[in-house]
């Protein structure tokens, strides 16, 4: 390989997976026979991590809680990862990428699978929003500012 080629950014896709898929319906078979429109509470985070030189996981993590009353209707915990080649890329930019536009690329799979759960659970299914991950991203690390504490991989940093 010459010099330029060697410089030359390096970014690709290497898989997307269901890493971690939980399903809960504490109170069935009960809960089918609410008729209360049942509350829904969605947590979400995303994560990176360097696995070997020049390669990266990012996973995005969703908790969708619904309630019917004070009965939980059903829990659903799901994370989707991707495996991504990332090389010559500066520093500086590693988190945008990581958290953004990785994250971005590993969302749809992971509403898709969700949805899929759901609805084979025997719940109308839940269509997770588009997410704006730049925001949530800078929204993270205006929080790690303030308490002083970094969760977002910035590559050469001890975690």
């Amino acid at each position: 390989m010459s010099s330029t080629q060697n410089s030359e950014p390096v970014f690709s896709i290497q898989r997307t997976y269901l890493k971690d898929l939980s399903l809960e319906i504490p109170n069935a078979p009960q809960i089918f026979l609410e008729t209360e429109q049942p509350a829904v509470e969605i947590q979400l985070d995303v994560s990176a991590q360097q696995i070997v030189e020049g390669i990266f996981e990012t996973a995005v993590t969703v908790t969708i809680t619904t309630r019917a009353g004070e009965k939980t209707a059903f829990l659903v915990e799901a994370k989707e990862a991707g495996i991504f080649e990332i090389r010559n890329v500066p520093d500086e930019q590693m988190p945008m990428i990581l958290n953004v536009v990785c994250a971005n690329i590993v969302y749809p799979y992971l509403r898709a699978n969700v949805a899929d759960v759901i609805q084979r659970a025997g719940f109308p299914p839940i269509h997770l929003a588009e997410i704006n991950f730049e925001a949530l991203y800078q929204q993270r690390l205006q929080q790690e500012q303030q308490a002083g504490q970094p969760s977002i991989y910035v590559p050469g940093q001890v975690q």
